[in-house]
């Protein structure tokens, strides 16, 4: 699922870039209100975030903009208070306020409800994701493989997303440390082999059938391979 993020404060935008992408979203941001127009109108966004007040052109006037042509979910965020800033908001298109400051969590829960009803766009990637036995639910953060839940952090998480994403594809570790750690690769670290090592523990250990393998010296590899 794509978010787009439109937001000035800087540090705000940096820390929900981060934690979006942690909980498994693929996300963009703009830190004023015409980069921001741009990227609505031109993007393929499932859901936007978008500050009440930017600058260049404020966050109604750019709802009402992008009213005209689209109406991806908007959940606008504001620090203002005032009832009637609120209702002039859900009148021009916005579907939900979230005031600042506020809990991560209520922020997660209040995107969840939106994506739910919005329903799956026809042109949307699917939100479950399969291989064999083994199935991710991209908006309730579950997995489980043979029906059993497999208890995973954040980051094993949208490590098996990617994989499963990509299935069939060698991933290097240096693709695999830039999509799901948003680093460059050292030659030095050894994150990738780590938390591949812990998620093929969760994985695989438990079944009979491996579904995450190694390529020697290029990568790794989710797919069902024949017994």
């Amino acid at each position: 699922m794509k978010l787009l993020v439109i937001e000035d404060e800087i540090k705000l935008s940096g820390y929900l870039r981060k934690g979006l992408t942690e909980a498994g979203y693929l996300v963009e941001v703009a830190n004023d209100g015409i980069e921001g127009l741009h990227l609505a109108l031109e993007g393929d966004h499932d859901l936007l975030l978008l500050d009440s007040m930017l600058p260049g052109i404020d966050g109604l006037s750019l709802l009402a903009t992008l009213r005209r042509t689209k109406q991806t979910p908007v959940l606008m965020l504001t620090a203002r208070v005032e009832v009637e800033d609120r209702v002039r908001g859900l009148q021009t298109g916005a579907d939900d306020y979230l005031l600042k400051p506020f809990a991560f969590s209520e922020l997660l829960a209040r995107i969840q409800v939106l994506l739910r009803r919005a329903g799956p766009r026809h042109d949307a990637e699917p939100t479950v994701l399969r291989l064999a036995d083994l199935e991710l639910d991209l908006l309730r953060r579950k997995a489980t493989r043979a029906e059993q839940r497999l208890e995973l952090t954040a980051k094993e998480f949208n490590l098996l997303t990617l994989l499963l994403r990509r299935q069939g594809e060698v991933l290097s570790r240096t693709e695999l440390a830039s999509q799901v750690w948003d680093m460059n690769f050292d030659s030095e670290t050894n994150v990738v082999e780590v938390a591949i090592r812990r998620l093929r523990s969760k994985l695989d250990v438990p079944f009979e059938r491996p579904l995450l393998h190694t390529v020697r010296g290029m990568g790794y590899v989710l797919e069902d391979r024949p017994a």
